[in-house]
């Protein structure tokens, strides 16, 4: 581990702190600072005047990474009660909690400046693990939160106690005592401008080889959502199942969480201080329900790739229009950016990145490129869209520095902010290297005859492929045969991409790299060359190709009896799409609508083909009802879709629900993933590659409980198997209301936390931390996709490596069977003693068996453990780099349609009110945003706390204002579009193209303007009474994209004669 903080000569760094006297957080301590903050307000004019001059010179305040800190707030009394009720206030490993940051003396700032210090500097390399060592300071990840491992919460950081850590950073931090930790809030607070369900959804819909759509570009489709909150990637904080050491430290009593009184006693007992402070920690998190965990950076120990990847646009510092106001900044500004000399000012410009979670950043001048230069001169400068990366920021600098890279384009256009997407995601849509292309056999390339005979024949076999019609890179296939009893023979054969691309050379290099194929609806970047992707490996119809294959037969009742795993050679007789199976497997007999798109290869008529899957439908059924029935959770809801026209422009959305042909390919893969799995971890138990799928996020858990409980709903998740139960029987309850069904998965959906890749080594103590919660099953993998995913191709080789071991084994074995005259292992070469049904712990533990699969693994270059760990840690973070651009390319598309329609009307529900602002759900995107209505012209608000009722009407007067406050009302026209009754908002084009033609089938779309009118939605009046899951009117617009980030606003659709 290696901390990277940055130091300045002239400021010498701090020892870090010792730990705090017992007692250190008192009543007493808090009972003065409120007093202290009673006083606060009879400071006369002159002491508020002076203190806030230099608060002035702060320069703008809209530095988005670091709103205002909490730590100055007056102590908690109740939280210290808390505290020292629970008996740990004098144990738990925590930091002093600075003061708020004053302004320090910094050596040699020319022109005898007095400088300032905004940040505290990073404690060095040796301060850092021993502070980690001891229990004072723990390793997490940032993003606004930290998510430190063993703590059931996110931990809450904020303003300067972010110490200039970026969004990704790997850092070192501390918790602040209890008195400071922040309240939970409501789930009606919580606004997330994403679209779409959470990672849970994703990462079943996943298992099918990808066969939600996105093998095909025209109609791939992709989840905004939670999308963490509006990231990409969801808000990830602790790894915990029901059965690991944590859960075990907490019990539930009547609904409340309570930490056992042996517990405590337990836990110092050969346990590190570290394990012991988490311990303390725990149980104040517990003693503390109503409360988030707040702390700050010490350390930088690993910096994100996000630094390198920054998108924004250029603008002056003022960004007010006062002249005056304007000067004042530039000169508090130049005196704050001290590590540089002002007199330099005059050649700085901020670059405004569009994702907020970066903060404002300096650029000099000098360091642009000619190109962006030029436009500066010319003044176009404020709406190109440049890619810079993060230079340097010390202790010093209220804003990081950043160099600009290149210019990527006019902003408001399309292709350049969907460049903008694959550059902060570092996503290289760029050809394939002359060397990884070398790697590619020859065109005229065959099956060698040497490769036939080593491999299980499966050529004269029923098998065909089932995917999205405009799919090009098959690989999964599926096959069928009827064997005796009723028994069923079923086989998943995956294109065999170890074959072609072989550890150590530049195509394996170059597929790590990218780890993962991007969909971005128009566009398509894959992780292998075209050629390899869909030629020689993809599984077309009548061609032979190279599999590994997984083979169960399957008893009429869904149960395994027999699996067979190997490497095979198959001949798709015909490619299907889902339409067409589920036009076969629901029609009513020899007709269908789609005989025309059969085309069968090969020995098998299309009668064979039409048996097999409606035979696979009802074995699919079975497997799903045990999988379910063994705790799985399914939180499946319509996706959204956009259309494109010929030109490529969109032109129109509708809701997508999968059907049963989807189902039947999905239970396969899944159960061809777990099977996998189950073997390599076998096999291999310390270097296998995973995935692991945590538990819900316990805070956004609460955050869901109550919103059920608020709407009367019985809510159980105590498990997975019995969220998936609650939300059936809501389901049921909820009939005749959908959108609030949609609504309740919408945050069931935001509470799961992302599945992710891991080496079996680095868990090897905590086993119960790989299952999958959201299947719940102890293992799982990623097999079925080696084509788009790298981890797949790491899996094909480990299981390779054991069915070689297998065979070297089994030789073994034969032989001594042949010395001895006895038949000792008939059990193990009948079934596999590695990679059958019943794993041989013996056997792999006994001499010749760890010889075996020693040597297997050379030979196929396993991964050693730590290998392997980074190879799991960079497919993560592509993987969530990828999920981040498909997302921001659906929300791209999006804001382009509607800008492109300008107006669109849709209802949606209210979910939270307040005397500022409302949040509303719009069930047609599955999109939640805010509408502020406070301070705005023409527009007096009456909100009624205790009913809980807003009450909108208008004023002709404007509101008087409070002495010595200059308030700026906003526009009416900012919080609601308002039409004349006897106008209308649609075009006659919108109104005529097709809205009353008779049989057109429009029931999917959900943004063509004719639906508005067909489903009339008819503008709100004032006065206007609004109370929680109201229904109401609104409009949604395209915002921003020209000069600022792009977004989708909503804006109350309103009526007036008055207008």
């Amino acid at each position: 581990m290696r901390a990277t903080g940055e130091h300045t000569a002239a400021v010498p760094i701090p020892a870090p702190p010792q730990l705090p006297a017992p007692g250190a957080v008192t009543e007493d301590a808090a009972e003065k600072e409120r007093r202290r903050r009673r006083r606060a307000p009879r400071r006369t004019k002159q002491a508020a005047a002076q203190q806030e001059e230099p608060a002035a010179a702060a320069g703008p305040r809209s530095c988005r990474s670091m709103p205002p800190m909490h730590v100055s707030a007056p102590l908690d009394a109740e939280a210290v009660e808390e505290e020292e009720a629970a008996g740990t206030s004098r144990s738990c490993p925590l930091l002093p909690t600075p003061s708020p940051v004053e302004a320090l003396p910094v050596a040699g700032m020319g022109r005898g400046a007095a400088g300032r210090r905004f940040f505290q500097s990073h404690w060095p390399e040796q301060a850092v693990e021993e502070a980690i060592k001891g229990g004072n300071a723990f390793v997490g990840k940032f993003r606004a939160y930290c998510t430190i491992e063993g703590i059931p919460v996110d931990v809450l950081i904020t303003g300067v106690a972010q110490n200039r850590a970026i969004e990704g950073d790997l850092v070192a931090m501390t918790l602040e005592p209890v008195a400071y930790w922040t309240r939970m809030k409501g789930p009606n607070i919580t606004c997330n401008p994403a679209i779409g369900e959470g990672s849970a959804v994703r990462e079943v819909g996943e298992t099918n080889g990808n066969h939600d759509g996105k093998k095909g570009q025209t109609d791939a489709n992709c989840r905004f959502g939670n999308c963490s909150n509006g990231q990409p990637v969801s808000d990830r904080t602790h790894y915990r199942h029901k059965n690991s050491g944590f859960s075990k430290a907490v019990t539930c009593e009547n609904g409340h969480a309570t930490v056992p009184e042996n517990c405590g006693k337990d836990s110092g007992e050969g346990k590190s201080e570290a394990s012991r402070a988490l311990h303390r920690i725990c149980s104040m998190v517990y003693s503390n329900p109503s409360r988030r965990p707040t702390g700050k950076v010490l350390a930088i120990i690993k910096k994100s790739p996000r630094r390198d990847t920054v998108v924004g646009f250029l603008a002056p510092f003022a960004v007010c229009p006062d002249p005056e106001q304007q000067k004042n900044q530039m000169s508090m500004l130049s005196k704050r950016m001290n590590h540089r000399a002002s007199s330099y000012f005059s050649g700085l410009i901020l670059l405004l990145p569009t994702d907020s979670k970066f903060p404002h950043m300096v650029v000099n001048v000098s360091t642009l490129p000619d190109s962006v230069r030029n436009h500066l001169e010319e003044g176009d400068a404020a709406k190109e869209l440049v890619a810079a990366r993060i230079s340097d920021w010390n202790e010093e600098s209220l804003y990081p520095c950043a160099h600009v890279i290149q210019l990527l384009g006019k902003g408001g256009q399309v292709k350049t902010h969907m460049d903008a997407i694959l550059f902060e995601n570092a996503i290289s849509d760029a050809e394939f290297s002359p060397e990884s292309m070398e790697c590619l056999p020859d065109i005229c390339w065959k099956i060698p005859q040497e490769e036939l005979e080593v491999r299980k024949d499966l050529r004269n076999v029923l098998t065909f492929t089932i995917d999205p019609p405009t799919a090009t890179d098959l690989d999964d296939a599926i096959s069928i045969e009827m064997l005796s009893g009723g028994i069923v023979r079923i086989g998943v054969h995956i294109a065999d991409v170890s074959y072609f691309v072989h550890p150590e050379t530049a195509l394996d290099a170059e597929a790590q790299i990218r780890s993962t194929s991007v969909y971005t609806l128009r566009r398509k970047i894959s992780m292998l060359p075209l050629r390899l992707s869909e030629d020689l490996v993809s599984l077309n119809p009548g061609v032979d190709r190279l599999t590994f294959s997984i083979i169960w037969d399957i008893d009429p009742h869904g149960n395994i009896i027999n699996r067979w795993i190997g490497r095979t050679v198959i001949s798709s007789c015909c490619k299907l799409s889902y339409d067409l199976v589920q036009d076969l497997i629901c029609s009513d007999g020899t007709k269908f609508k789609s005989a025309s798109s059969l085309q069968v290869h090969g020995i098998f008529e299309q009668d064979d083909v039409i048996k097999s899957l409606r035979c696979l439908y009802e074995i699919s059924k079975n497997l799903k009802e045990i999988r379910f029935k063994g705790g799985a959770l399914s939180l499946e809801t319509a996706k959204l879709m956009i259309q494109f026209d010929e030109g490529g422009a969109p032109c129109d959305s509708f809701r997508y629900e999968r059907n049963d042909a989807c189902f039947i390919v999905e239970e396969l893969m899944l159960l061809a993933n777990m099977s996998a799995a189950e073997v390599i971890s076998n096999a291999f138990p310390n270097c296998a590659l995973l995935r692991r799928h945590p538990e819900p996020n316990l805070r956004k858990s609460r955050e869901f409980e109550a919103f059920c409980a608020r709407n009367g709903f019985e809510l159980d998740g105590s498990s997975s198997g019995q969220l998936h139960l609650s939300l059936s029987r809501m389901k049921e309850k909820l009939k005749d209301d959908p959108v609030l069904f949609d609504i309740l998965m919408f945050y069931a959906s935001k509470q799961m936390q992302s599945a992710e890749y891991f080496c079996t080594a680095d868990l090897i103590s905590k086993r119960d931390d790989w299952a999958h919660y959201a299947l719940s099953v102890p293992l799982y993998t990623h097999f079925t996709s080696p084509l788009r995913r790298y981890p797949d191709i790491i899996v094909h080789r480990t299981l390779n490596a054991v069915i070689e071991a297998e065979k070297m084994y089994l030789k073994h074995r034969r032989s001594l069977t042949g010395q001895n005259g006895f038949n000792t292992a008939s059990c193990e070469m009948m079934h596999g003693c590695f990679t059958g049904l019943q794993f041989s712990k013996d056997a792999a533990e006994s001499k010749e068996g760890s010889e075996a699969l020693s040597a297997a693994a050379k030979k196929f270059k396993v991964p050693s453990p730590d290998n392997l760990g980074e190879v799991a840690e960079h497919c993560n973070e592509r993987k969530w780099a990828s999920r981040r651009a498909e997302d921001a390319g659906q929300k791209l598309y999006m804001w382009a349609l509607i800008k492109r329609k300008e107006v669109l009307v849709a209802n949606a529900r209210v979910l939270g009110l307040g005397p500022k602002f409302m949040s509303v759900y719009v069930p047609k995107l599955a999109m939640e945003r805010r509408i502020h209505y406070d301070e705005v012209e023409g527009l007096s608000i009456e909100w009624l706390e205790a009913t809980g009722t807003l009450v909108l009407d208008s004023c002709r007067n404007r509101p008087p204002q409070r002495r010595g406050n200059q308030v700026k009302y906003r526009a009416f026209e900012e919080v609601a579009m308002m039409v004349n009754p006897s106008e209308s908002i649609f075009s006659e084009e919108d109104e005529e193209s097709g809205a009353t033609e008779a049989g057109c089938d429009t029931a999917k779309s959900v943004l063509l303007s004719d639906e508005a009118v067909k489903a009339q939605v008819a503008p709100a009046v004032l006065p206007l009474v609004i109370q929680y899951l109201s229904e109401i009117p609104v409009v949604l617009h395209a915002i921003g994209g020209e000069d600022s980030a792009l977004d989708i606003g909503v804006r109350l659709y309103m009526s007036s004669y008055f207008k």
